[in-house]
């Protein structure tokens, strides 16, 4: 069967004509993923009613059951976000929050129903902190059941305090398009290894 992804695009831009860089990194990334046999399916969830909460359903208005769904359907989920104040956006942090759920949602061998599914992260900014905002992502991931695997991040940062953002590129910088590269092959090559050979379950 080939491979699904997920692309969760985490910029706080709700206008889905604007430029956005973390779209941008995102479709680098699954063109990527693409030459693997990897379809990616993108969801711009600043366009979407994701409420506060640590529950997989919040009630009525709630946009992130469907979401959800998306997560656990794909083999890969790529979580995309811009830096703001050196931390990840606060769309990108209400998905972690939102997956806690996952902790006590398991299946009849005690296993996370997250468990199998392989995380990457895509990072933008003009700011430093690509490495503090993937640090603090794949930490929550792992936690929640996910699976890191090698070289798990792609991204770009400008110049402190510049103007020029990963959208305002007229050719995507050698060393981005090489993380890209390498974050698909990693990523694609632990899903199926995970796929044909599960994590081992609680002894019943």
């Amino acid at each position: 069967m080939p491979l699904q992804a997920v692309a969760l695009n985490c910029t706080l831009k709700t206008r889905s004509g604007e430029p956005s860089s973390t779209d941008r990194m995102l479709k680098l990334v699954a063109s990527e993923l693409k030459k693997s046999g990897v379809k990616t399916k993108y969801l711009r969830l600043a366009n979407l009613a994701i409420l506060p909460g640590v529950t997989s359903d919040e009630g009525e208005g709630d946009d992130w059951p469907d979401v959800r769904k998306e997560i656990l359907t794909a083999d890969i989920l790529i979580l995309g976000t811009p830096i703001w104040l050196g931390q990840p956006s606060s769309v990108a942090k209400r998905v972690l929050e939102r997956m806690d759920a996952f902790l006590d949602e398991t299946d009849e061998q005690g296993r996370m129903i997250s468990y199998g599914r392989v995380a990457a992260v895509a990072v933008v900014g003009n700011e430093d902190g690509a490495h503090h905002v993937s640090a603090e992502i794949f930490q929550a991931l792992n936690d929640v059941g996910f699976s890191i695997p090698a070289n798990a991040v792609c991204y770009w940062v400008g110049e402190a305090m510049g103007e020029t953002n990963f959208a305002d590129l007229k050719q995507v910088p050698e060393p981005v398009e090489k993380m890209a590269s390498m974050l698909a092959r990693n990523a694609s090559h632990l899903a199926r290894l995970l796929a044909d050979a599960p994590y081992p379950g609680e002894a019943v």
